[in-house]
């Protein structure tokens, strides 16, 4: 009886088809390990392409951040020698040597006209004082024997709005050539925050909006600078320092 239980156990021991429980274990713990190093190879693997992207992103938007995209540069800046163009609320005296009485003052209309003696209604703005002159000159040779008119600016207004970092943000008028810099300062100058390197002028040239940066720094240093002349209707925009 002990001899037949002892062949049995040597039996079972010796079965191709029976693995101990230990064994079962073992092969179960390989296959885990080896999806595990699997799942934390796939992990890894997916991480670093996420990396990899998130950096090539994040390169691609710094270079694109560091390119100054094309400013405008606006032509036919106005300097102190440039010839006035009449406009609306313009003030102008016409002085006729021959006829002293017909001496007078005119404002120019909303509409750009004036009422003159003899003439009527004669359109100024738009024009140089120069090329009204000679049209009233003409305009008045059937009227008087000595057409000889002379037309100057006793007062000119235009205006510009100064906005962002400056002490007091508004719309300001002058009647005399203005640089940027001087309405930046008419304005308070900048405040703490804001920064004269790139400076924002917009202004509206055949009715599009236009903008072009300026570096006003060397001027507040006191450098020797090219004034940049405003326009009516000029926009300025002061922005703040990065820092």
């Amino acid at each position: 009886m002990k001899d037949e239980k002892r062949g049995n156990r040597r039996l079972v021991a010796r079965s191709p088809n029976c693995t101990p429980l230990s064994e079962f274990s073992t092969m179960e713990n390989g296959l885990l390990f080896k999806k595990g190093v699997g799942l934390v190879k796939c992990f890894w693997g997916r991480r670093w392409a996420v990396v990899v992207w998130s950096i090539g992103f994040s390169l691609m938007a710094l270079w694109l951040g560091c390119q100054n995209p094309k400013e405008t540069q606006f032509q036919n800046q106005p300097t102190t020698k440039t010839p006035v163009i009449l406009s609306p609320g313009d003030v102008i005296k016409l002085s006729f040597p021959a006829t002293p009485d017909l001496n007078q003052l005119q404002k120019i209309r909303a509409d750009g006209k004036v009422n003159l003696p003899l003439i009527g209604e004669v359109t100024a703005a738009g024009k140089t004082l120069l090329s009204f002159q000679n049209e009233l000159v003409r305009l008045y040779k059937p009227q008087l024997r000595s057409s000889e008119v002379v037309v100057t600016l006793e007062s000119g207004i235009f205006q510009v709005v100064v906005s962002g970092a400056v002490v007091k943000p508004q719309k300001l008028q002058f009647d005399r050539p203005t640089s940027v810099f001087q309405a930046i300062m008419e304005a308070g100058g900048v405040n703490e925050f804001g920064n004269l390197k790139k400076v924002r002028l917009i202004r509206t040239v055949r009715g599009e909006q236009q903008s072009q940066v300026l570096d006003l720094s060397p001027t507040l240093r006191g450098e020797n600078t090219q004034a940049f002349y405003v326009k009516d209707g000029d926009v300025i925009f002061v922005p703040q320092s990065p820092f």
